[in-house]
């Protein structure tokens, strides 16, 4: 993320929460990187040069000008105008920081080698909660390579528990031995 997704982010939920609209900006801002995301010649016609910057903003308000709040139509225009419009999916994601920081929600990515029972999507949900006194946002993805045990991204820390890690440092302490 760069700093102008960042500043712009941040100072777009600063205004969301100063009129307690968060969640609905927040759901309204993904949608639209979803939707701008999914559909990138429609990126490119809006950051072009040669179509005048009313016109596309003129394109923007027509596209989402009914279905969203004006301050997400707004940001959108803000930063179409400044040429910024590549940054949209930074700016939501600042933005979805500062809204979990606010509301002590910790986002968690939990990696196994097979689907994880909703019964121990439970339990780790609630054992990090214990431990970290957060509300738990927990994602749970399959990655076959890992072989078994479970690898944990949060905050910027990854706790690796896998086989795989394991078999690697088994592999590097053997290559390093001295025979």
């Amino acid at each position: 993320m760069t700093e102008l997704a960042k500043l712009y982010g941040e100072s777009l939920y600063d205004l969301a929460a100063e009129e307690a609209l968060e969640v609905r900006i927040l759901e309204e801002l993904d949608g639209a990187a979803a939707c701008i995301k999914a559909e990138p010649d429609y990126l490119r016609l809006l950051s072009t040069p040669s179509v005048p910057k009313e016109e596309r903003c003129g394109l923007l308000d027509e596209a989402f000008g009914g279905g969203v709040h004006p301050y997400v139509v707004n940001f959108l225009k803000l930063l179409c105008r400044e040429g910024a419009l590549r940054e949209l999916p930074g700016c939501a994601s600042a933005y979805r920081k500062r809204y979990n920081k606010a509301h002590g929600i910790l986002e968690v990515t939990a990696v196994s080698a097979v689907a994880l029972p909703a019964e121990k999507q439970a339990k780790l949900r609630e054992k990090l909660a214990a431990m970290t006194g957060k509300t738990i946002d927990l994602t749970v993805k399959v990655d076959p390579s890992v072989l078994g045990g479970l690898r944990l991204d949060l905050d910027g820390t990854r706790l690796d528990g896998t086989v795989r890690r394991r078999l690697d440092a088994i592999r590097t302490d053997i290559g390093s031995a001295v025979l």
